[in-house]
């Protein structure tokens, strides 16, 4: 079964929510954008890093999830962002799987502002959480 961006992002009620849109997505890079929001923002109207880290995990999970066996899940286990600037515009990510291993997928996704200037920078371990 293929999935589209907004069906991926329809299993993530939470990404959803925060807008997220996701432009290409395959077993082994993703693309995706957050949209400029006040509800995304913290004082100033800066994008909330929460809303960044919120971004890059989603993310990572669907990089993770489509290069998983038939009826596996994943689950994010470890997570480390680095933020590297203040955001004021829609945000990009890109995706990329840097290990998939038997029981675990590691990726780094970097988040850029509409300038293409880096924001931030995050790299997570997914648990490939395999059928009972």
């Amino acid at each position: 079964m293929a999935l589209d961006g907004g069906d991926l992002v329809a299993l993530m009620p939470f990404a959803a929510r925060l807008g997220m849109t996701i432009d290409h997505a395959d077993a082994e890079t993703a693309v995706a954008r957050l949209p400029y929001s006040p509800d995304n923002c913290t004082t100033g109207g800066l994008v909330h890093g929460g809303a960044l880290m919120s971004l890059a995990d989603s993310l990572g999970a669907v990089v993770t999830f489509l290069g998983l066996p038939d009826g596996a899940n994943t689950a994010t286990i470890t997570s480390s962002t680095q933020l590297m600037r203040a955001a004021t515009s829609e945000v990009t990510a890109r995706a990329t799987v840097l290990h998939r291993g038997r029981t675990t997928v590691t990726v780094q996704t970097a988040m850029y502002d509409a300038d293409e200037r880096l924001v931030a920078q995050t790299t997570q371990v997914q648990a490939v959480l395999l059928p009972r």
